[in-house]
């Protein structure tokens, strides 16, 4: 009997699209235009449930699901036993302290004796905890930031992106505790057909991933620069270099990553490299 890997996805929330669009660049087709709990991919040996983001670990670890999609900071606050297989570059936020702009806690031994919202009071604890403050946590579910102006606390623990809700509600951080994006756990005891269609899977997330953090390049080249312009470019092995139409020149071919782009081409164009052509890469296969 053919065995299918069943993925829990959120159903909703910030991590429901980046999880979505992933997939779809896996190149498995998933339609959940009903808004379906539960769907079968079309061309690739896979299910998948639509979860609250919260309950995923534990669905995970309970066998309910193979893997899932979750973020990292769920994981640490769930603490279930599953494994955490890959990072997968969306969901980005941190997990941070923040307190009144214009109160008089301004450190964070201040936190001393204070009553702190959050709606992760088991990371909050371990951290209090190690740091020796000594504060009371009040566990509330949404809405977190309008907690010090209610009266409901002095501080609020709670995820930031944009910082933009902090702003809006007179906050502003005071330390971050855990940097977090979207994860792929796994159930401890998967069989060994699930385990193969994992490990196809990873290798689809991987190579997109690997194509996001690259760039395809394209110059030319005077060829008596080439030798310095080929090791700036290193690329997967080497630069491809073809002869160009015109004496003394070369079209020269690499791949850069995304962290190096503009340092590596103002060091090309310093060294005579002209017509840079740069191309976002959909998939890399290594």
């Amino acid at each position: 009997m053919n065995e299918t890997l069943k993925i829990a996805v959120q159903k909703s929330g910030r991590l429901y699209e980046g999880s979505m669009k992933l997939l779809k660049e896996c190149g498995i087709e998933v339609s959940n235009g009903n808004n379906q709990l539960r769907v079968q991919a079309a061309n690739f040996p896979v299910e998948i449930f639509f979860l609250r983001d919260d309950d995923i670990p534990e669905y995970v670890q309970d066998a309910v699901a193979d893997i899932g999609f979750v973020g990292e900071n769920v994981v640490y606050e769930k603490n279930k036993l599953v494994a955490t297989l890959e990072k997968l570059g969306f969901g980005k936020c941190r997990l941070s302290l923040a307190i009144p702009k214009n109160g008089s806690l301004q450190k964070l031994a201040d936190l001393n004796g204070q009553r702190i919202a959050t709606s992760y009071p088991g990371i909050l604890s371990n951290y209090l905890r190690v740091k020796n403050i000594n504060a009371s946590i009040h566990e509330i579910s949404g809405s977190v930031e309008i907690a010090p102006r209610i009266g409901l606390a002095d501080a609020i623990c709670d995820l930031v992106s944009s910082g933009s809700t902090l702003f809006t509600n007179e906050l502003k951080e005071l330390e971050t505790i855990l940097q977090s994006e979207a994860v792929l756990i796994s159930n401890n005891q998967l069989s060994t057909g699930k385990k193969i269609i994992l490990e196809s899977l990873l290798f689809r997330i991987r190579s997109v991933k690997k194509a996001k953090n690259n760039k395809y390049v394209l110059l030319n080249a005077p060829n008596d620069k080439l030798d310095t312009i080929c090791n700036l470019l290193p690329g997967m092995r080497s630069p491809t270099i073809l002869p160009l139409a015109e004496s003394g020149w070369s079209s020269v071919h690499s791949v850069i990553s995304e962290g190096d782009f503009w340092n590596i081409i103002e060091k090309l164009k310093t060294n005579g490299a002209q017509g840079i052509l740069i191309i976002p890469i959909e998939k890399m296969i290594i």
